[in-house]
């Protein structure tokens, strides 16, 4: 079994959704369709669920006219036929007519909730009508069958394998089915997410919880690059990365997979493989287990950064001293990217200043509390390059222009990781782009 997500660019207009459709068909074999909601529908849904939270329903209701328009548009376009156009409209109607009705009643977080799954549930059925259309044997298996999370927020893979296989099973002559990314029940079966870019992490654990032969996470770029296309003009695809490679990048900032991703499929050795929507023939990004050390792989950045330093001469030769640092942050929630000590002061790095005033007015016990906002975090990728002679100083002459706020080094054999200004951002990429790859 296969599995093909396809993100909200890939089915952001009909001709890209009728693409996919060809996608799917080309590719032998049973496959599992994930699908992410239209491009700009989620941005439009929490615009929506903001306004009612805040209590503008006459602004809710503007949005929700202009997010009806493009719908109506975009089914004129991706239907052949009268008989499914009507089957199109239908469609459009009937989620609109209850994005209304959460809209008129007592909105609270749990409709939020209900109201952001609207935009994959929509995007599935519209997409397994058009390949009804076409006479695809295919099938719609919603997501709320066996997408979970516990009380942590946290994927249940267990309960999503016990769910699925038999599902699937009762589903075992049909080739494509076809689900929904990024929503789920909770705790208390009601309907929830797996937050921003969660259908890749659908992706990932559907495929994890059936052994599945490949996950692949279609994009509209050719896979990973070494660098950020968007900053670095010369950058390059990347073949080959490991599950921790891959894992870095996301984490510190790579757009083009989901942070949690990785983890799933690296448990169960499923290999993720990265393609291009636009160029199907291009190689993508394969990510397994398997890896060549000692090579600089890929660079990523990680902006709104802000680092906390606490000076303190009682932490000399004082047990339990970090333990009590750390609490601070884990009673609010709060995680820490880059952690530096020595014997008087130790700083790390937050990317979520929510709670930062408090953290920081309990912090002050401790000693004197510096915070830099404003920052930027950059991470260097390669298998085991920290174990390998020179790599450091390759990285540094690189980077000799640029003033180093923060290094960690160790942590992962895979990464080195600095902390600049974010005004110095850009052009440390293009400075690394330059000095560990040789493009410019």
């Amino acid at each position: 079994m296969l599995i093909m997500k396809f993100g909200g660019t890939s089915v952001g207009k009909p001709e890209r959704m009728k693409k996919i459709a060809e996608l799917v068909l080309s590719t032998p074999g049973k496959k599992i369709v994930v699908l992410s909601a239209l491009s700009g529908t989620t941005n439009a849904l929490v615009s929506i669920g903001e306004h009612l939270l805040a209590g503008q329903k006459a602004k809710a209701e503007e949005v929700i006219v202009d997010l009806e328009k493009h719908y109506e548009a975009f089914i004129k376009e991706l239907y052949g036929s009268e008989a499914f156009l009507a089957i199109g409209q239908e469609i459009v109607s009937r989620y609109f007519i209850f994005i209304r009705l959460l809209a008129a009643g007592q909105f609270d977080n749990k409709s939020y909730r209900e109201l952001l799954a609207q935009g994959e549930l929509i995007s599935t059925e519209l997409f397994y009508q058009h390949v009804q259309e076409r006479k695809i044997s295919a099938r719609l298996l919603p997501a709320l069958y066996f997408m979970s999370i516990d009380e942590n927020e946290e994927p249940e893979l267990e309960k999503i394998s016990e769910r699925l296989k038999p599902l699937l099973s009762s589903l075992n002559n049909i080739e494509v089915i076809i689900t929904q990314g990024y929503i789920c029940r909770n705790h208390r079966n009601e309907i929830d997410n797996l937050k921003r870019g969660g259908s890749d992490y659908t992706a990932s654990l559907i495929g994890s919880a059936i052994r599945a032969e490949e996950i692949q996470i279609w994009t509209d770029i050719d896979g990973m690059h070494n660098n950020d296309p968007r900053i670095v003009k010369k950058t390059i695809p990347i073949s080959e990365l490991t599950f921790d490679e891959a894992s870095e990048l996301a984490y510190f900032g790579a757009k083009i997979l989901h942070p949690s991703t990785i983890v799933p499929a690296q448990k169960y050795n499923v290999p993720v493989r990265l393609k291009n929507t636009m160029d199907e023939k291009a190689f993508g990004t394969i990510i397994t287990s398997k890896g060549t050390e000692g090579s600089f792989k890929a660079i990523a950045a990680k902006d709104g950064i802000t680092a906390i330093n606490i000076k303190s001469s009682r932490m000399l030769m004082a047990y339990g001293f970090l333990r009590r640092v750390f609490e601070v942050f884990e009673n609010h929630k709060t995680s820490i990217d880059m952690v530096t000590t020595s014997e008087v002061a130790v700083s790390l790095t937050i990317d979520n200043n929510t709670h930062l005033a408090s953290i920081e007015n309990e912090l002050k016990k401790f000693g004197n509390i510096e915070v830099d906002k404003d920052q930027a975090i950059i991470c260097i990728v390669g298998n085991k390059i920290t174990e390998q002679k020179g790599m450091l100083n390759k990285i540094f002459d690189a980077l000799a222009e640029i003033p180093l706020r923060m290094i960690c080094s160790g942590g992962s054999p895979n990464n080195v990781t600095v902390l600049v200004h974010k005004q110095y951002k850009n052009k440390a990429l293009n400075l690394l782009n330059e000095g560990l790859f040789g493009l410019k």
